[in-house]
């Protein structure tokens, strides 16, 4: 089983998740380069302007271990680079678990992202002037849950100890992304994952992701916010052992 985290932040992310599952499969956690304890010189701004350098590494790491047949579960738009090694390395993977997918973040005519375009450069033009602000104001936002401050805390030091220049472009890959023409090619046996309020991922993102990969089961959670695997592990590992 190979837990992927979001951007700004790491393996950590997983601490609440990866007990219940750890007596029945081999755990596999990594931080995607540039995030958590990785080799910062390993960082090649041209392979990873697109998630595509993401996905190769995943590729590249899972055959290493010479995994086959496993479970990737994918926080965030690492549920996209799952959703991308789905189709590029099928053997991998044998089902995949979606947390908060979006193949695309930005409006487009009948599509609804969650954002307009305009928003989202604003977004990024607030991250390239002052990383230190955006994450103060952006990571309580996206935790949601603010009558627990603790856990909007914890993500706002997770984006803060990113590198600000690989945050920047892993921003731009993230969120100017659009991968709403692969999820049709996905034959992995999938689950999406969905907050039932989510600003980052609204459920009508995650209901498309259900309707465009074929077979896919879809459960809505009752927990808030963008990160479930922290603010609400036991309906997570609930839902996923369910589908598992």
């Amino acid at each position: 089983m190979v837990f992927a985290h979001g951007f700004g932040c790491d393996q950590n992310m997983w601490r609440f998740i990866v007990p219940a599952f750890a007596d029945h499969y081999r755990i596999v956690l990594f931080d995607h380069v540039g995030a958590g304890g990785s080799d910062l010189s390993a960082y090649d701004p041209e392979k990873y302007a697109t998630l595509d350098g993401y996905t190769a590494d995943v590729i590249e790491l899972c055959r290493e271990l010479g995994i086959r047949d496993g479970v990737f579960v994918g926080h965030s738009v690492s549920a996209m680079i799952g959703v991308l090694v789905a189709r590029r390395a099928p053997e991998l993977f044998a089902e995949l678990v979606l947390i908060g997918p979006s193949p695309r973040y930005i409006d487009d005519e009948d599509y609804v992202g969650g954002f307009s375009e305009g928003q989202i450069h604003e977004l990024l033009e607030f991250l390239d002037s002052n990383h230190m602000g955006w994450s103060q104001a952006m990571a309580p936002v996206i935790m949601g849950n603010p009558e627990r401050p603790e856990l909007g805390e914890e993500l706002t030091n997770s984006f803060c100890r990113t590198d600000p220049e690989i945050a920047k472009r892993f921003a731009r890959a993230t969120f100017l992304s659009d991968n709403r023409t692969d999820l049709a090619k996905v034959g992995t046996r999938s689950l999406i994952l969905q907050c039932s309020e989510d600003v980052i991922a609204p459920p009508c993102v995650g209901e498309y992701v259900h309707r465009a990969i074929p077979g896919s089961e879809f459960v809505l959670l009752n927990a808030t916010g963008h990160c479930p695997n922290l603010s609400a592990p036991e309906e997570t590992i609930a839902a996923m052992k369910a589908f598992l």
